[in-house]
């Protein structure tokens, strides 16, 4: 397969996550919809504004999440640059392909952080510039089911849980798929990035006169 089509699949994924994530904005947040049921109480689609990094973290220094978003653009041009380099080694197209899975998403995510704060407003109170400090939009829930936890459990026996809690985007699960599928088919992926390494470095036989 051509490189341009594993840019394709970059390009796709940044379309369908920005897409998703603006129709989030302008139908829900701005008619001041929090939430709405898709398959009942087990799937939702749900606004939320992500201020920090993955599962809720949060850097709070004052220009904790300008230096954030600026290592996820440079994140992003070294995942760039990686698949260039994998493509010209001529590895297995899974490969390819998850790496385009995870590129897509990291990028579909800087451009929250780099322009929501400026496009959408909605950079945190307090920021010191709108400018890569915008949020993340996320709106995928899954809260399967709930209950609590037996006593018998050490710190967290008798308290609530609720099975999954995390909200995310296209972006994030982008991103899941590609980790994913490398972890499962690493072998094989890995098998044949070596074989091609050692095709680059093979000697070539000394003619004999």
């Amino acid at each position: 397969m051509k490189l341009y089509r594993y840019f394709l699949i970059v390009f796709a994924v940044i379309v369908l996550d920005q897409i998703v994530k603006l129709w989030v904005y302008f139908d829900l947040a701005q008619n001041h919809i929090q939430e709405i049921n898709v398959i009942g109480e087990w799937f939702k689609i749900h606004y939320l504004l992500n201020p920090g990094m993955a599962f809720g973290g949060r850097w709070d220094a004052t220009y904790g999440k300008m230096l954030l978003t600026l290592f996820r653009l440079i994140a992003a041009f070294g995942i760039g640059f990686y698949l260039i380099h994998l493509y010209r080694k001529n590895v297995t197209p899974g490969l390819l392909v998850c790496i385009a899975l995870i590129l897509g998403g990291a990028i579909g995510n800087v451009i929250d952080s780099t322009f929501y704060g400026v496009l959408l407003d909605n950079a945190p109170y307090g920021a010191p510039t709108p400018w890569f400090n915008g949020q993340v939009i996320d709106m995928f829930f899954f809260p399967l089911f709930e209950g609590t936890y037996p006593a018998w459990i050490p710190f967290v026996g008798g308290n609530d849980f609720l099975f999954f809690s995390y909200v995310f985007n296209v972006a994030d699960s982008s991103v899941f798929l590609g980790v994913t599928f490398m972890l499962i088919f690493q072998k094989k992926f890995f098998k044949s990035e070596n074989k091609a390494e050692s095709g680059i470095h093979k000697e070539v036989p000394e003619a004999t006169i």
